[in-house]
Parts: C-alpha cells; sequence; structure tokens
C-alpha cells in the first residue's frame, strides 16, 4: 500500500489488514477477510465497501444544539479548489489505509458551493481532475456519485419537485453537473436521494403535480446519462420522512411503484439505508426482501439508527444478529446488482480522534462480515432452509400447486374449502427459527 499525497494525515495509522478474531489489536479486522470466499464470492466481492465522503471527511459534530466538535487538519485551507485537494488526499489515504476499493460523494462534498452555477461547476470540473488522477495512482474506483440538492436555501421546497419551475431547472443543471463529473470518474452508479421531494403541509401541496414532475425529472437525467455512454445503474434512495414530513420516496414499495408508474424499469433500482428502513417502520431485511422481489436489491447505506430516537442518527453497524438476519435475504437473492455497501455513517459527537474514524469502519466491515459468515453457515449446515420449505408445502403439489399455477377459480377454493372441512393448527415455530440464528452466532 502506497501512501497517496504530499501529506500524512492519519499519522501513525498503517494499512489495516485482517488478524482474526483472536487479535487484540483495535486496528485490525476480525472478521473482514477481502480474500475469503463465502458463498462463491469473496468479501471483497460481495461488499465493494466504499467511504462516504460526506461523513468521513466532512462532518464535524454539529447538531442543532451546537457547533462542530472536529477540527479536521484537511480542513483549514481558505482557498476552495486547495481544500478540496486537501480532502481528496486525506480520502485516498484513508480508503487505501483501509485497503476499501470504493468511495462515493454528493457533488459539493468534493468542493464547496460557489456564488455562481458556472463556478460551481468550474470548481467541480478542478477537482474531477485531481480526482482522476488519485483513482489511477491508488486503484481507488467510484462506486457512485449523487447530488445535493437539498441543503441549499433555494431546495427549502424541494428539487425535482418544487412548486417553482426555477427552482426544478437549477436542480437539473445540477443533476447533469454531477453526472458529468461521476461519468468522468467512471463512476459504476448514480444515486438520487430526494432530501426535500415531499411536503409539509398537503394543504399548499399539489401532489399530483409534484409526483410526475420527479417522473419526468428522473427521466431527463438518465436519457442524459445515457447519452453520454453512461452504463451504470440509478439508484433511488428510500426515506420517509425528515426533513419534510412526507417524503414521495417514503420506503422500497412506494420507490418500486415511482419507478415501474414512470417507466424507469429497466435503469434504476433501490439503494437501501439502514437506519431509513427503521425510520418507515420497518425493519431492514423487510426492506432488502422487498428490493429483492422487485428485482431491484441495487446497494446499501450500512449505518443503523438509536432505538430510543426518532431520527437519522446515522450510527454505524454493530449488531451481528440484526445483519445476519439481513444477509440472509443478500445471499438468497443472489446479492447486489450494481452496487456494494458504503459507509453512511458517522462517528459520534465525542469522538473526536481521527483514529475513531477508522474503529468505526473496521467495526462496520467486521460487523458485515460475522453477519455474512453466519447467514452462510444457517443457509449450508441448519435445518433453516428445510423448515421455510416445509411450512409452505402445500403448495407443492395437489390444489395448492394448481393455485400457485393459477389453475383455479374462486369457485375451486370454495369446493376444496368444503370438502376439507376446518384447516389444521399449524405453527409457525418462530422460535425455533430464532434459535437457529443464535445457534451459529
Amino acid at each position: 500500500m502506497a501512501l497517496i499525497g504530499d501529506k500524512e494525515y492519519f499519522k501513525g495509522i498503517g494499512e489495516i489488514k485482517y488478524e482474526g478474531r483472536e487479535s487484540d489489536n483495535p486496528l485490525a479486522y476480525k472478521f473482514y477477510n477481502p480474500e475469503q470466499k463465502v458463498a462463491g464470492k469473496t468479501m471483497r466481492e460481495h461488499f465493494k465497501f466504499a467511504m462516504a465522503y460526506w461523513h468521513t471527511l466532512c462532518g464535524t459534530g454539529g447538531d442543532p444544539f451546537g457547533p462542530g466538535t472536529k477540527n479536521f487538519p484537511w480542513a483549514v485551507s481558505s482557498d476552495a479548489i486547495q481544500a478540496a485537494k486537501d480532502k481528496a488526499d486525506a480520502a485516498f489515504e484513508f480508503v487505501t489505509k483501509m485497503g476499501f476499493d470504493y468511495y462515493c460523494f454528493h457533488d459539493f462534498d468534493l468542493v464547496d458551493e460557489a456564488d455562481s452555477l458556472a463556478e460551481s461547476e468550474k470548481r467541480i470540473h478542478e477537482i474531477v481532475e485531481y480526482l482522476k488522477q488519485k483513482q489511477e495512482a491508488s486503484g481507488v474506483k467510484l462506486l457512485w456519485g449523487t447530488s445535493n440538492c437539498f441543503s441549499n436555501p433555494r431546495y427549502m421546497n424541494g428539487a425535482a419537485s418544487n412548486p417553482n419551475f426555477d427552482v426544478v431547472a437549477r436542480a437539473g443543471a445540477q443533476v447533469k453537473i454531477a453526472l458529468d463529473a461521476t461519468i468522468a470518474l467512471n463512476g459504476e452508479n448514480y444515486v438520487f436521494w430526494g432530501g426535500r421531494e415531499g411536503y409539509m403541509s398537503l394543504l399548499n401541496t399539489n401532489m399530483k403535480l409534484e409526483q410526475d414532475n420527479i417522473g419526468r425529472f428522473l427521466n431527463m437525467a438518465k436519457d442524459y446519462a445515457r447519452s453520454q455512454g453512461f452504463k451504470g445503474t440509478f439508484f433511488i434512495e428510500p426515506k420517509p420522512m425528515e426533513p419534510t414530513k412526507h417524503q414521495y420516496d417514503f420506503d422500497c414499495a412506494t420507490s418500486i411503484n415511482t419507478i415501474r408508474e414512470y417507466g424507469l424499469e429497466n435503469d434504476f433500482k433501490l439503494n437501501i439505508e439502514v437506519n431509513h428502513a427503521t425510520l418507515a417502520q420497518h425493519t431492514f431485511q423487510h426492506e432488502l426482501q422487498v428490493a429483492a422481489n422487485a428485482g431491484m436489491l441495487g446497494s446499501i447505506d450500512a449505518n443503523r439508527g438509536d432505538y430510543q430516537n426518532g431520527w437519522d442518527t446515522d450510527q454505524f453497524p454493530n449488531n451481528v444478529l440484526e445483519t445476519a438476519e439481513a444477509m440472509l435475504v443478500f445471499l438468497k437473492a443472489g446479492g447486489l446488482q450494481g452496487g456494494g455497501v458504503n459507509f453512511d455513517a458517522k462517528t459520534r459527537r465525542n469522538s473526536t480522534d481521527l483514529e475513531d474514524i477508522f474503529l468505526a469502519h473496521i467495526g462496520g466491515a467486521d460487523t458485515f462480515a460475522r453477519a455474512l459468515l453466519l447467514a452462510d453457515e444457517v443457509l449450508q449446515k441448519s435445518s433453516y432452509e428445510s423448515l421455510l420449505d416445509k411450512r409452505y408445502g402445500s403448495f407443492k403439489s395437489g390444489k395448492g400447486a394448481e393455485f400457485v399455477a393459477g389453475k383455479l377459480s374462486l369457485n375451486d377454493l370454495y369446493e376444496h374449502a368444503n370438502t376439507h372441512g376446518e384447516p389444521e393448527q399449524i405453527s409457525g415455530k418462530q422460535e425455533l427459527y430464532e434459535n437457529i440464528i443464535n445457534q451459529y452466532s
């Protein structure tokens, strides 16, 4: 591993390596062994771990009750381009030391937005040229790019869903520039997260027009990117609320409906975040399964929420059993389609050492790796699959099989019910399934 950049930001921290669960080295992987094969793929191939630019390099710990607590050494220059280059140096040093292959960004994570659209585009073009050099020197790749069309006050009423066409057009221009940057950096995918695509009150909202405008906007962006040679996958990232009261990409089911309603199913899949799933009152595994059932399990934002807080806390994942249930869905679906696992997570406000950023990512990678190993053992060694198959065995033969094949009418169901009397009560055996997961943990 060669250090990239003129300055070392994470001093005293070398390449993070796999040392196994018996290691007491906090700066080593205990379960994530990149080259270990699980279910026919290496862990590296399964996960395609990516660093998220915004939390890792830009998030200083500020919250509604106080300013940031973290003084990053790459965030000192008053010159926007130099600051962006310093941040890029830190990014690639971090990613290569972690042994990850990917990173991802919002457009203005890379460089501060300027006072005009033209100057912003110029800044992004300049930093993209610098990032090209960093990628070539390191072998690190761009998992996906996206555009921040939610932070600037101009987007207070949304971007593609805004009631003012001038704002919609400005959002379109910003997405075009972000797409150009993603394509220039050979990005493998592009994400749409509608941070303010929703409404606060239905009293002043034309929901139908706003949703249709989002559909038109997504088709325009897709058509433009394809015309520029982009071959990757587009992702929609669902989220139920916060900051808006109700967002149009509420959960996976809602987002899949949007994709299908506006004819985007050949180009779009989902980027599913753990904390967004729980905010929608779902489990992460539920959202993965909904996406998998629709053939739209594209990518994952890895994090977690706090069970006592009703907002998006973006903590690093550490619950192995919950993640193992998600990895059961992941493995049975054949993995992700185009995307990877990016750590859309931030260290806590009082975790102020640069070392903490490494410790958090190590823990997150180990959580996913350990959960993958656990899920694979359950599928390969336990009675889990046979129990599940048996539970639905009545649909494998006889009238049940005819029902699944679409060969029965409602009258046929009526006749069957009259012939067979009261159905047998059959236990769901939930506790047994839960015990199987614990057995292999």
